[in-house]
């Protein structure tokens, strides 16, 4: 059935794993302490060291042990949502020096198009921050694509895993999930979607080493195969 919303994945479904896990992790951890050190009073960052704070209970003053915290979060690749959004403002940065562009899937931007001209509404949902989604499809391969998106949904409105996410989703975008299409290459986030009714594909890309898989879901290699009945 044709759905009147695709949301989407990024990682491992827009665009490499490769260059989120080797380029912009590498670049965060690389340049998230100095950026903490130098801007923690200002609004956003203080923002998010305050939450962090309140959740961990290490004291705002000691904004060492706070990023000593943030790296052995982002060793472990916790989706935690400070910081999230403080790696967003980290890559905000290199991708204004032009160090790095977004990758994609060269399938991607053109299916992308497709889908808008059919008048199909396009989200994004994404581990990262808002403004790292964002930042992505301002910056990639392929030009700047932000305005096919209506969209875009972080941790803030839950975790990817989970079931309540996709129905906060579904209840922002007022469609019934049965008209929403979740694209990603995880299957426990694709089972948290189809529970309450979303349709759902999961995108395997033969670059990322995954050709071959066992899925409960629709399975595709790229973006070309994905068609409506």
């Amino acid at each position: 059935m044709k759905p009147i919303a695709i949301v989407t994945d990024i990682e491992g479904t827009t665009s490499s794993i490769r260059f989120v896990k080797d380029i912009l992790f590498v670049y965060a951890e690389q340049f998230l302490p100095d950026f903490v050190r130098k801007h923690k009073e200002e609004r956003d960052v203080a923002r998010q060291l305050r939450a962090m704070s309140e959740s961990t209970g290490i004291p705002l003053r000691n904004t060492e042990a706070l990023i000593a915290q943030l790296q052995e979060w982002m060793r472990q690749d916790k989706k935690v949502t400070e910081l999230k959004a403080l790696q967003g403002m980290v890559w905000e940065q290199g991708y204004q020096r032009g160090e790095y562009q977004a990758h994609l899937y060269p399938d991607v931007p053109e299916k992308l198009r497709e889908w808008q001209e059919q008048g199909i509404n396009l989200y994004v949902y994404s581990s990262g921050s808002e403004k790292a989604q964002r930042l992505f499809f301002r910056y990639t391969t392929h030009g700047d694509l932000r305005l096919l998106f209506a969209g875009y949904f972080d941790t803030t409105i839950g975790a990817k895993q989970e079931v309540e996410s996709y129905q906060h989703i579904a209840d922002w975008i007022a469609l019934p999930p049965k008209d929403i299409l979740f694209l990603s290459d995880i299957e426990a986030e694709l089972d948290a979607a189809a529970e309450i009714g979303i349709q759902t594909i999961r995108v395997v890309r033969p670059q990322e080493g995954d050709a071959d898989v066992d899925s409960k879901h629709r399975l595709v290699h790229s973006f070309a195969e994905i068609t409506f009945d």
